[in-house]
């Protein structure tokens, strides 16, 4: 069985997310957002407290909030970083997004492994499928643990709402996509963490969610 432990960061709220096998002590960490040197030392404390061994960084998507602590990750615990090839676009161009935010330009990091549709990752035990999700951001991705129910996906589906889509490489419309034929087709009681906000479920969304209405019909 997995545990994940859910770290809220940075200015834009982000949440990372460690995912971790109780058994093994093996762990990924997903999205690390740790911006400031206090949450970067939050998140060591963490991991050490549990005594796990991080053998992967995953990026659902490499929008800077996502990204802030990439290269600190990788670097500290000597491992790769897995994502989808189109989210090298917003690793390029990170600089001029700082720009636009105030932020001093930051390493995001490199891809050194690409994730694609039908992809499987494991942590310990437990296998996680990924999902090619974009609509929110032209690589996105969503990781997916069928056996024990449960997605870590960021930015596509949130409690009550949806992923922006006004971003370099977003379209609405294969957002919606990506809800109705990736997410909206797993059972209803499919735990979703989200990239930002309190975690919900697919059924939930289906029943609730102002911006779906129809989606999964």
């Amino acid at each position: 069985m997995t545990r994940v432990q859910t770290f809220t960061f940075n200015p834009f709220s982000e949440n990372t997310y460690v995912i971790y096998d109780e058994q093994s002590r093996e762990a990924v960490i997903v999205d690390p957002g740790c911006w400031e040197a206090s949450e970067r030392q939050a998140l060591l404390e963490y991991i050490r407290k549990q005594r796990l061994q991080v053998t992967a960084v995953w990026n659902t998507h490499c929008h800077l909030d996502h990204v802030f602590g990439n290269r600190w990750a990788t670097d500290t615990f000597g491992v790769g970083l897995w994502a989808h090839a189109k989210e090298q676009f917003n690793l390029d161009n990170m600089a001029m997004v700082c720009s636009y935010f105030g932020i001093p330009p930051f390493d995001p990091g490199s891809i050194d492994h690409h994730l694609e549709e039908g992809t499987r990752l494991t942590v310990g035990s437990a296998v996680f499928e990924v999902f090619f999700t974009p609509g929110h951001s032209p690589g996105h991705v969503v990781f997916y643990n069928a056996a024990e129910g449960y997605c870590i996906n960021g930015d596509v589906l949130f409690r009550m709402s949806i992923g922006r889509t006004d971003l370099p490489g977003g379209d609405h419309l294969t957002l919606l996509r990506s809800i109705r034929e990736k997410l909206f087709v797993l059972p209803d009681d499919t735990g979703v963490y989200t990239g930002h906000g309190e975690p919900t479920t697919i059924g939930f969304e289906k029943r609730h969610n102002p911006f779906l209405n129809g989606a999964y019909d």
